[in-house]
């Protein structure tokens, strides 16, 4: 059974190398333990080249709020304007731009460089610390550049993003550097929430590069990993464009991540801590929180949302060593009282404490910057007592201005507790990747669900689509989704085509296709057996397929066609790329998915052709996308053509 489902795999591979693809290799990199199909896997794999999209937009005037002293509201413009052919650099389109950039290490290599280096931190500042002065820059231009910079576990690219719409609202011209990139790598790089146009990623990717390509000698003969290279790209980007401000994202941990050559930053967050990239961090969250304490700076005012006891101690010592105030954000609920409650863009009870943390990023902000109408910050409030249950004091609240207000309700996010209802199909995508963004998405996933309209004849069918990556623990991830009663469970890579050799923004060199689906394999392996230990034994789909699905005796009783009661069954499936995926969840049936050039359904393996029949029929199909930000980027792709333009 084995050596079956491993001669179904290579051929899917021959299939994709040998229709203009890149070559893959075939050479298995372990036996999977357990017996699969590779359903679907056949076809030539279509590629999209990079694509385009609207440059830096002018800053509006805002609430009316006035600056003073060096910085004002609006004030600093400039730059080259965006738009444009999407070339640069002498005319060389941004796929080439984007092609050399992933012939850098890509981040796999550089995770593995930073556990090398990891007991020596100051050899990674310092080496970043050369990057940016070879590339034209000094630490010290930084300080121009009025930084907010976040880090925590999960939530702190949201606690971004509403920290940013909030500042633009003020007639502010923001930058936003954060990782990763869903469909595009201009996406990590935004001037006034854009991504940055073609024409600007082009022609200050090829400005770096060749600074630094023009500068390498026997004792640096190293370019900057991909990363780096693009944290160095960005700096360049927003002091050229002469931003008012760039909120800046860490990448991983915060004491050695390469943000942290940051020296005076005006504020600094922390969202919520958890496990997560343990082989570089550590594995319990008090040595994470001693790696995100990393980013305190002497006498810059740093804020956190609420954390366990433990990691919080630690976050106060970390401050407490460098001279950093630090705070603990109240909740949401306090800005509301005695008025209306706050409205947020993003969808989830888990994203009022980012909502919280962004409220004081851009107050404390606007305050330091001299903006009238903020209070001075003290250090530690009158009357903020210490006590055992307290060990950092509490943040003030205060009366959230027209522009906050408008800024939390005007956030977007894609790809984090987003809906987009396609007809029969509703897809719920969310790129949660830990144990607990995992609990705060299925507790979104469930209430949203439950907001939905029923159908008449109770003919509803779920579906997981699930990928995860790295060191991360499937089995905890998986488990943890199990209360949302799924009738099937998907796995696929992250690629959004069997062949990407013509996708340059989700090349990723360090990961074979082959290598992937054994994940994935792995992960089916997982659920099945967590359905087993559920309410086992559970047994596959009858072979038998009609209108109307019969149990068999022989067998138990099995899946049935919808209004019946939820099907209780263990089917799941591999994809060797999300396309594929798509295509047999929606069977035809999204408007916004191009049908396939085949008929989708019309598969050997029994739980695809049996579920095929389900999916066709239900009045209501509902799609969790989960446990990957990568997998979830390579979804919107397909499903919202717009975000490749």
């Amino acid at each position: 059974m084995v050596a079956r489902g491993l001669r179904a795999l290579r051929g899917a591979l021959r299939g994709a190398a040998g229709s203009g693809g890149r070559r893959l290799s075939t050479r298995p990199a372990r036996v999977p333990a357990a017996d699969y199909q590779v359903v679907g896997a056949r076809g030539r794999g279509r590629g999209e080249g990079a694509a385009g999209g609207r440059g830096a937009e002018p800053g509006r005037k805002g609430a009316g709020v006035r600056g003073r002293g060096p910085l004002r509201a609006g004030a600093l413009r400039g730059g080259w304007g965006g738009g444009g052919s999407g070339t640069g650099g002498g005319g060389a389109p941004v796929t080439d731009a984007i092609r050399t950039l992933n012939t850098l290490q890509t981040n796999a290599s550089y995770l593995e460089q930073v556990k090398r280096e990891r007991g020596d931190p100051r050899a990674q500042l310092e080496a970043m610390r050369g990057f940016l002065e070879r590339s034209g820059l000094q630490v010290e231009d930084l300080d121009r550049l009025n930084i907010i910079h976040v880090t925590g576990t999960k939530g702190k690219g949201s606690a971004c993003a509403f920290t940013e719409r909030i500042l633009r609202g003020y007639g502010l011209r923001t930058g936003f550097y954060s990782s990763p990139h869903l469909v595009q790598v201009r996406e990590r790089i935004r001037i006034n929430g854009q991504p940055l146009s073609k024409e600007l990623f082009s022609k200050y990717f090829w400005l770096v590069y060749r600074r630094l390509r023009g500068t390498k000698d026997e004792s640096q003969a190293n370019m900057p990993a991909y990363f780096r290279f693009l944290t160095i790209m960005a700096f360049h980007v927003f002091l050229q464009e002469k931003v008012d401000l760039a909120v800046v994202e860490v990448g991983i941990g915060g004491a050695f991540d390469c943000t942290n050559i940051i020296r005076a930053p005006v504020v600094c967050g922390v969202s919520s801590l958890g496990i997560d990239h343990t082989s570089i961090l550590g594995d319990t969250v008090e040595k994470i929180a001693w790696q995100k304490g990393g980013i305190f700076k002497p006498g810059v005012p740093a804020f956190t949302v609420p954390q366990p006891e433990q990691p919080l101690e630690v976050l106060r010592d970390r401050a407490r060593e460098c001279g950093c105030p630090l705070y603990l954000c109240p909740e949401l609920d306090a800005f509301e009282a005695g008025t209306q409650v706050l409205e947020l863009g993003l969808a989830g009870s888990h994203q009022r404490s980012n909502a919280a943390l962004a409220l004081q990023l851009s107050r404390t902000w606007l305050q330091r910057r001299g903006y009238e109408g903020t209070d001075v910050l003290q250090d530690v409030l009158p009357g903020a007592e210490l006590s055992a249950q307290r060990s950092v004091p509490l943040a003030p609240t205060f009366c959230p201005s027209d522009a906050m207000i408008q800024g939390l309700r005007d956030t977007e996010w894609p790809g984090r507790t987003q809906v987009l209802p396609h007809g029969p199909v509703t897809w719920y995508i969310d790129g949660a990747h830990t144990t607990s963004s995992i609990q705060a998405c299925v507790r979104w996933f469930r209430q949203a669900a439950l907001n939905e309209d029923k159908p008449q004849d109770g003919s509803e069918v779920r579906v997981l689509l699930f990928n995860a990556t790295g060191d991360r623990d499937t089995a905890a991830l998986l488990k943890l989704l199990l209360p949302c009663h799924f009738d099937y469970a998907v796995f696929c890579p992250n690629f959004t085509e069997v062949s990407v050799a013509a996708n340059s923004d989700q090349q990723n060199f360090n990961v074979t296709l082959e290598n992937a689906l054994t994940r994935c394999v792995e992960n089916q392996k997982t659920w099945t057996r967590l359905m087993e230990e559920k309410g086992g034994p559970w047994l596959p789909a009858p072979l038998e397929v009609g209108g109307l699905l019969q149990p068999d005796p022989l067998r138990g009783a099995l899946l049935l066609v919808p209004p019946a009661e939820r099907p209780l069954n263990s089917t799941s499936l591999v994809f060797p790329c999300i396309s594929h995926a798509l295509q047999w969840i929606t069977q035809g049936r999204d408007p916004h998915l191009p049908l396939p050039a085949s008929k989708v359904g019309a598969h050997p393996h029994p739980v695809a052709t049996s579920g095929a029949v389900l999916l066709q029929e239900a009045a209501a199909i509902r799609v969790l996308v989960t446990g990957s930000l990568h997998l979830v980027g390579g979804v919107l792709k397909l499903l919202d053509p717009t975000l490749s333009q």
